[in-house]
């Protein structure tokens, strides 16, 4: 998937008032302000309420949900069969905790980020840092964790080192 493929998905979801947040792997190149390495896919959060706005707008421009053994209605697949999204979906109760679907801590959706010039909602440095530095590692993990921590300054923690 393409930066400019990123960019026009997001453009079209804010522009017809989805609001979302970019995760995963194009996160870090959102933060960091420069491609890291190849992404398949683009994932996002989105919040329950606009989660079937986001299959409309998405089923207009050609996207299907993909059949997957681990899609939930708070976690799927669409695809154009060129582009794919992963969606997560997730809510918050009034007093801010997680409610629904994937558990985004209250706040960690308050990072911003630029994918070609053009400014993203995403995942909060020090939250993405903390999620991927929480399981072991794939190489890609690896060098995620490397491009945030030259980025902001987090200290890298040996399970996550480049080997």
């Amino acid at each position: 998937m393409t930066r400019q493929d990123v960019v026009a998905i997001y453009e079209l979801l804010t522009t017809r008032g989805i609001k979302v947040w970019v995760d995963g792997g194009f996160y870090d190149d959102a933060l960091v302000g420069r491609a890291t390495r190849e992404h398949s896919d683009l994932d996002i959060a989105v919040e329950r309420r606009d989660a079937d706005a986001l299959r409309a707008v998405l089923a207009d421009d050609g996207f299907a949900q993909l059949p997957r053994a681990d899609s939930s209605p708070w976690s799927f697949v669409l695809s154009d069969g060129r582009r794919s999204v992963d969606v997560h979906v997730f809510a918050y109760d009034e007093s801010g905790k997680n409610v629904y679907g994937i558990e985004y801590p209250f706040g960690s959706l308050a990072g911003t980020g630029e994918i070609d010039g053009v400014k993203v909602s995403c995942v909060a440095p020090q939250w993405m840092f903390s999620f991927k530095t929480a399981y072991a590692p794939t190489a890609k993990d690896i060098a995620d964790v490397t491009a945030l921590a030259n980025r902001f300054g987090f200290a890298i923690p040996d399970s996550h080192r480049a080997r």
